[in-house]
């Protein structure tokens, strides 16, 4: 079996960081560090969850060409470092965390790359996920559930798409997606 780069994407609070922390934990994948400009979150350590930059450092970054895909997503700079990615693929396969453009974005860049969207069941959950995360403002919710519909309208350009209503069938599907992808020639 190949290494992939395997990107679970979706709106905010559609539960991507907990299925990447899910499929992760095994000895088949390695969860990609991404760069991002924004504050931790309780408990986000730099070079674990993210490694932290300030906007001066991510912008070398960028005028250098290190990242596979970048983007400026609700105040804040994401980035994924090629080097990064491409070091780890040689040991692994690889799994990001992006926002629904910067998985398009990496595909193309990477168009080998494996883009699944998780879907929430309805744009309430998606609020009552965000809620009690506790790391937004109720404008900044406003602001993320404002872009739902314009991410969902984007399915059709990701390989899969999983509905995320229950924890352990999502899991389930998205580990049946990355070894049927892992054994393709």
């Amino acid at each position: 079996m190949r290494n992939i780069l395997f990107v679970i994407s979706g709106p905010s609070g559609v539960g991507k960081g907990t299925m990447v922390a899910r499929l992760a934990s095994g000895d088949d994948m390695i969860f990609s560090v991404s760069c991002t400009t924004r504050a931790p979150r309780e408990g986000e350590q730099d070079g674990v969850h993210y490694f932290f930059l300030t906007e001066r450092e991510f912008l070398a970054h960028v005028a250098a060409g290190d990242f596979l895909e970048y983007d400026n997503h609700f105040g804040n700079y994401y980035g994924t470092l090629r080097s990064f990615v491409e070091e780890k693929l040689k040991e692994s396969s690889v799994i990001l965390d992006l926002d629904v453009v910067g998985a398009l974005n990496l595909k193309r860049a990477y168009p080998e790359a494996v883009l699944v969207m998780l879907l929430p069941p309805d744009k309430e959950a998606l609020k009552q996920r965000l809620i009690h995360r506790h790391s937004e403002t109720a404008g900044q919710i406003d602001i993320r559930l404002a872009r739902v519909d314009y991410e969902l309208s984007l399915k059709d350009k990701f390989d899969y798409t999983v509905l995320n209503d229950d924890v352990e069938e999502a899991e389930k599907e998205l580990r049946e997606i990355f070894l049927q992808e892992r054994k393709r020639a």
